[in-house]
Parts: C-alpha cells; structure tokens; sequence
C-alpha cells in the first residue's frame, strides 16, 4: 500500500510553485492525502490571501471524490444538487469544488491525496498541477464514470 508521505508532499508544492512563478502567478497549493487531511499548504508571497482555502477544498475534493475537478465538474452539471448536497454532509470536511487546478494524487493505480492550486486562472492552476503531477511520475489516467455522470452510471 502506498501511501503520501511529507517528504512527496513537499516535493509536490516546491514543484508546483516554481511552475507558477515560471506563468509570473503567485499562487497557493494543497497537497492532502487519501482522507483529505492537509500535509502540505503553501501560500506564495503575493498571492491573494483566500488562494490557500480554495487550494485546500480543490485537494480535498480530488482525494475524497477520487476524481480531478475537471472530471467532476461534468458529473455536477450533471447533477447539481446531489453536489450542493455533498458539503452538507456530517463527515464533510471542506466544501467540494469541483474546478479546475484540483488534480487527484494516483501512484500505481493506487489513489493517495490530492493537489489544489488555486491563484491562477482555471486554466493556469489546471496546467500546472498536471505539468507537475506528469513531471513527477504520478498516473494521470482516471476511469471515466457511466453515461449519467456519476460512478457506474449511478447518481451517487
């Protein structure tokens, strides 16, 4: 069983923050594992200062939906209010944002946290979380879900 440890966690944040400053972006990134609990965050100077909570719901999105934002965010048109029911849960720990820049943490098929960047534009905060993912060796393939969206064709 693999498991995210500090030291990748790190590895991940210092790479994706020489990503941004190569953009000219300031941005904040989360690295949390499978459970969604934060190991690392890193707010860059000058970044906005909500840009680490948005980083922080885009990991924890990734990790505990086991999907990046960009694959969500297809099941949520799809299913708007299963997904505004989602943060509402007991056990929720942070709102799920399914957006771009929230990429989950996958090493030998095998899901283990996940990335938020958030600073950039969608775009931007996408790309780099996957240049750096790619760079670094993670699967960046994720089984697409049934036709209704969700898992298995089911809404849930």
């Amino acid at each position: 069983m693999t498991s995210l440890t500090l030291a990748a966690a790190e590895e991940i944040a210092e790479a994706a923050h020489a990503r941004a400053e190569a953009l000219g972006k300031a941005v904040s990134v989360a690295v949390v594992d499978a459970g969604g609990f934060p190991v690392a965050i890193r707010r860059a100077d000058g970044a906005r200062p909500l840009t680490p909570d948005i980083a922080r719901a885009k990991a924890y999105t990734a990790a505990v939906m086991q999907r990046p934002g960009p694959m969500l965010k297809k099941w949520q048109e799809s299913q708007p209010v299963f997904f505004a029911q989602l943060s509402q849960l007991p056990g929720a720990a942070l709102p799920i944002m399914a957006a771009e820049g929230s990429v989950t943490l996958q090493k030998d098929g095998e899901i283990i946290g996940g990335l938020g960047v958030a600073g950039g534009t969608a775009a931007e905060d996408q790309e780099i979380a996957e240049d750096v993912l790619k760079s670094l060796g993670y699967d960046m393939e994720f089984a697409a879900w049934g036709v209704a969206g969700g898992p298995a064709g089911k809404d849930a």
